[in-house]
């Protein structure tokens, strides 16, 4: 069963006629218009529409705008040169490993039967 297309909206009836209009205009701009540039040339064609329907509709039609994308530029070294020395002649030890003191305790606990 169908509903009534006359009982929808008035918002959706406009949206249902916007929707062509923002379509054509984004696809006659090579499809690189955003929202802000797809409502001002709907504004210069005469068809007054609020900035935000246009993001809403453009936003549910999957429309972006075109995005400048810099490529990444990384550094690579060469493993050839020779790597700098230590500067300030640190000479960095590990400690040695010891438990915490919680778990020390939790482990006296266990052996002598209290722990929960």
């Amino acid at each position: 069963m169908r509903r009534n297309p006359e009982r929808r909206s008035l918002r959706a009836k406009r949206d249902a006629v916007l929707v062509l209009d923002l379509q054509r205009v984004w696809h006659a701009n090579w499809q690189a218009y955003g929202a802000d540039a797809v409502w001002l040339q709907t504004n210069r064609e005469g068809i007054r529409v609020a900035r935000c329907a246009v993001e809403r509709q453009m936003g549910g039609l999957g429309f972006q705008s075109a995005r400048r994308v810099k490529s990444v530029r990384t550094t690579t070294p060469d493993t050839s040169a020779p790597r700098p020395l230590d500067r300030v002649n640190r000479h960095l030890q590990s400690r040695q490993a010891k438990p915490a003191v919680g778990i020390r305790l939790h482990l006296r606990k266990h052996m002598a039967g209290l722990a929960r």
